[in-house]
């Protein structure tokens, strides 16, 4: 929707590919109520120029699905950037075999020639895998205040990330709908994806994730546009915005304390099992749940130990993980920088950070573009272990 200025520079992407043996399922939708708004005509009118463009394409076998044009646009609750994921991989599927897999793109999305051969070596190095969540890195725009929003956004995901690591909790990825691959068995396993008006994608890994395995690293990485979009309700374009207006509430550093407690939590699964022992989670369970008692029904479904972790687990999700750390900030967290310099201080040799070291200090709206980017390069490098490492150690189990 809404993406022929980037499409070019996507299907060169495509074409450009050194493993040919894949085909391209592109949706081209917008909600049918468009055509009466005023200030959505340029969406459709470049929706528009995109099924033409597209329609007379000679380069690439690509499946249009016009859920753009006049009458064919979403109806009513189905809408949105889930259903237009959801009715394109659908598609993919018809006719594909369990091996094959699914690519999601987005059309700002950018990737160099070996991304699908990349994606193809790792999961025939790993067969076991389900799906990946592929590493991405937000390309700069040239523009200060533009790439300055950017990167403070993605220090926030890269700090969550890190420290989801950090206690060991099973869902350790970054959900980006542009950044995903995904086995047709696996898919069809799990019913697809689901329709969400934001955050199918992290939706879809969670669930993903309860199936099976997840591979975090791949040598290629994704290259996601930052811009100011409002078309979902959360992620990288409402954040965009949110942060021209300085407001991060919706994205705080949370303090490395808050981690720890659901790190206890997990920790005590095991022994769960056996004994009631209370929980640093167990408050907020208990209302989230509406259960007094969290653990009997899992130990009663669950006669084994490693069963009745892993269905622990799966109730303290990624989501449930996520909201646990917004109750524990609900006050607010005015703290961001130092909670964010204390997890390097802690964590890593405060000499591999130059802007550390040099300045003993650090302010987001001090620093220079440059310092901001040097400091996501930093943590996008400690990501980047945690994440091969994983993958070298994935078939050893």
């Amino acid at each position: 929707m809404d993406e022929w200025d980037d499409l070019p520079s996507l299907l060169t992407d495509l074409e450009n590919q050194r493993y040919k043996h894949f085909s391209v399922v592109v949706c081209v939708n917008q909600p049918e109520e468009y055509r009466n708004l005023p200030e959505k005509r340029r969406v459709c009118e470049n929706n528009a120029l995109t099924l033409d463009l597209l329609g007379n394409y000679k380069g690439l076998p690509i499946s249009v699905i016009d859920r753009s044009s006049c009458g064919k646009g979403w109806t009513g609750k189905k809408h949105g950037v889930g259903w237009a994921r959801r009715t394109a991989m659908d598609e993919c599927i018809k006719g594909a075999e369990d091996q094959d897999v699914i690519i999601s793109l987005d059309g700002d999305t950018r990737f160099g020639k070996d991304y699908f051969l990349s994606v193809a070596e790792t999961f025939s190095a790993c067969p076991r895998a389900v799906a990946q969540a592929v590493p991405y890195y937000h390309s700069l725009t040239g523009d200060g205040a533009t790439d300055r929003i950017m990167l403070r956004y993605e220090l926030y995901m890269r700090y969550y990330s890190l420290n989801l690591w950090r206690i060991g909790s099973p869902y350790s990825f970054t959900a980006l709908g542009s950044a995903m691959a995904v086995t047709v068995r696996s898919y069809k396993a799990i019913g697809g994806i689901t329709p969400n008006k934001s955050g199918e994608d992290f939706y879809f890994l969670q669930k993903l994730r309860k199936y099976g395995e997840l591979l975090y690293w791949n040598r290629e990485k994704v290259y996601p546009s930052a811009r100011f979009s409002d078309r979902v309700f959360f992620g990288t374009g409402p954040a965009m915005i949110k942060g021209r207006e300085n407001d991060w509430s919706s994205y705080p550093f949370y303090p490395t304390s808050h981690f720890d407690e659901v790190w206890e939590t997990m920790n005590s699964f095991s022994k769960l099992f056996a004994e009631r022992i209370p929980t640093p989670m167990d408050s907020f369970l208990k209302e989230t749940f509406r259960e007094d008692d969290l653990w009997q029904p899992l130990r009663e479904n669950n006669p084994l130990p490693e069963r009745f972790i892993r269905a622990c687990h799966e109730k303290v999700d990624a989501l449930r993980i996520l909201q646990y750390m917004k109750s524990r900030n609900i006050s607010g967290n005015k703290n961001d920088e130092e909670n964010l310099i204390q997890f390097i201080q802690n964590q890593y040799d405060r000499l591999t950070w130059p802007i550390l070291a040099d300045k003993g200090s650090f302010s987001f709206s001090d620093a220079a573009v440059e310092e901001l980017n040097e400091m996501r390069d930093f943590l996008v490098a400690r990501e980047d272990e945690l994440q091969q490492q994983h993958y070298l150690n994935f078939n050893k189990k």
